[in-house]
């Protein structure tokens, strides 16, 4: 099922060949009481990966999801002036009860916003303000950053009770930081509150129920919002394509879905991926709290992993790792993204992963698109550094930096349109004017269709992907220059020397009897999250290349760091 390219009178329209049905439903009636999901009331379907003891079974997230959703209703009023108002930020490493948190929250009508686990306060304070969140919702281990954020946006001491501790464990509880430690449980399990059953089809297109934030083309994060039927599309099509693979006698008729939950989950890819996707397919997430590689190796032989997501440089440890063995026996789908997949690693890693069928196919997407705008067909393998053909439903267009549509095989930036597109970003027009010209969102993405697959070839975005984490050079370029002694500063993104990552570099216009290198990256690793670090160094420039508008001249920038010499990881 490779993507078809289209002569109309709208230009060349890019479309998959097959469509699949979505249906018009919220997305925990889609989960919970939709008959398409793969899913009974005893099944387990989220699980401690240190602690196989600590079960959620669809009966018992349905009780608690409903419990969390009065307890945010009586305490905070969340939801009660009109579904999709009320931000309910999260910051927390994984965990097998944080999903009971985002059902509970969409459940009485909030928005769940997910914050990065390795935030600082600062950064976390920015988007808590940015989003105007009713409260904020932790864990243990994040517990004293989410306060410092807190009191940093003006809520008081202690968050004025709004930073709220949930547990990890056995029992279900969400409880205040208060003055003297942790207060009383706020949640009762005899108070529910049953979710609004939504199936009109405008309002389900209309509504918000997740915001995700995620860096843009020039500067700081923007709050993209995500739809009920962004999620469902998002679960359904893939969801549906998987089923029917393994029904039509290409797949295995005796597939059990089994994933292991080891990215972010403030990212789309552990939203979409741990949060959602797994309970369509009908098979648990076995939960990490943190990546650890022989953790992670330890739980794929363990629980017989099935299926997962990952990130390049996972697969790199994979490939290159003499303690790879047999724990990857049991996998049968292996996909990869967020970053370029070389062929070589792809083969090197594939070899280790599963069976003889077992191969590392790529797909294509961004927060905007609530993950995956590209798939790979199950019963389809490709090696030739696609990223896959066009996931059913959407539509794409290949356009020329005038908007005109360039021939298939010529590059050009992509747009897309289709029901897993957001629907624009949180208070921010501006965002909502650069990124999309009618239904038609800018990716920023530059590629090529050749022979029905997709080939990202340059990314117009300045984005730096670090371990499939995001950094917006902006935001470090304004955290260099409000330094007192640094006149003037640029970062760029360069590859490290094994070529499967990137890394912020800063050149900076600075006196070096005042400030070093080692000074500027003790300054940074203060204000910012390990992702953002200057890992690719700092470079001492008379002044920063800027055309005559006062724009930098990356591209000059990246043509000196080809002549120094390459970071480390």
């Amino acid at each position: 099922m490779t993507t078809i390219a289209e002569k109309t009178p709208q230009g060349i329209i890019y479309r998959a060949a097959k469509t699949y049905p979505v249906p018009d439903v919220d997305v925990l009636t889609l989960l919970f009481d939709s008959e398409n999901a793969r899913t009974t009331e005893d099944r387990p379907i989220h699980i401690s990966a240190a602690d196989p003891s600590l079960i959620l079974t669809v009966s018992r997230a349905r009780h608690l999801t409903e419990a969390t959703s009065s307890f945010l209703r009586r305490h905070f009023n969340i939801g009660a002036n009109g579904a999709g108002k009320d931000i309910v930020s999260v910051i927390s490493t994984g965990h097998y009860l944080l999903p009971v948190a985002f059902y509970g929250i969409i459940g009485a009508g909030g928005v769940f916003s997910a914050a990065s686990s390795a935030s600082t306060a600062g950064e976390l304070s920015k988007q808590i303000q940015g989003a105007s969140s009713e409260i904020l919702i932790c864990v243990a281990d994040t517990k004293d950053v989410a306060v410092r954020a807190a009191e940093e946006a003006g809520w008081g001491k202690n968050g004025g009770g709004r930073v709220l501790v949930m547990s990890e464990g056995k029992d279900w509880t969400i409880r205040p930081v208060e003055a003297s430690g942790l207060g009383k449980n706020l949640i009762d399990e005899q108070q529910k509150l049953p979710w609004e059953k939504i199936t009109d089809p405008k309002v389900l297109e209309n509504s918000l129920i997740t915001l995700i934030y995620s860096s843009g083309t020039t500067g700081l994060p923007k709050g993209v919002k995500l739809s009920h039927q962004n999620l469902v599309a998002e679960a359904v099509i893939p969801g549906d394509m998987f089923k029917q693979w393994i029904t039509s006698g290409s797949g295995n008729h005796n597939f059990e879905y089994r994933t292991l939950a080891h990215l972010p989950t403030a990212h789309i890819a552990g939203i979409q991926g741990y949060l959602v996707n797994p309970f369509y397919f009908g098979g648990p997430v076995y939960w990490m709290p943190k990546f650890s590689f022989p953790e992670f190796l330890a739980y794929n032989k363990k629980y017989r992993i099935t299926f997962f997501f990952t990130v390049p440089p996972i697969y790199l440890l994979i490939a290159k790792s003499p303690t790879v063995t047999d724990q990857f026996a049991t996998l049968e789908v292996a996909i990869s993204g967020a970053a370029p997949l070389g062929k070589d690693l792809q083969h090197a890693a594939s070899a280790k992963l599963g069976g003889p069928n077992c191969f590392i196919s790529q797909t294509w997407g961004l927060s905007e698109t609530t993950g995956s705008a590209t798939i790979m067909p199950f019963d389809m393998t490709d090696d030739t550094g696609s990223v896959s053909p066009l996931i059913p439903n959407m539509l794409a267009r290949i356009v020329d930096d005038s908007g005109a549509d360039v021939e298939p095989g010529k590059p050009g930036e992509v747009l897309v349109t289709g029901p897993i597109v957001c629907k624009g970003y949180y208070n921010n027009p501006a965002a909502d004017a650069e990124s999309f010209t009618g239904e038609w969102f800018h990716t920023g993405d530059i590629a090529e269709f050749r022979n029905g697959l997709f080939y990202i070839v340059d990314r117009k975005k300045e984005l730096i992907k670090y371990k499939g984490m995001q950094v917006a050079p902006a935001e470090l370029e304004a955290l260099l220059i409000n330094h007192d002694d640094i006149a003037d500063a640029a970062v760029i993104g360069v590859p490290t020397e094994d070529g499967h990552n990137e890394v912020p570099r800063a050149y900076v216009v600075a006196d070096k009897s005042k400030i070093g290198e080692d000074g500027i990256k003790e300054y940074v690793k203060k204000h910012v999250g390990n992702h953002k670090w200057l890992r690719g160094g700092v470079m001492f420039l008379d002044a920063i290349p800027k055309s005559p508008a006062g724009k930098i001249l990356r591209k000059d920038l990246r043509l000196l760091a080809k002549r120094e010499t390459g970071p480390k990881l």
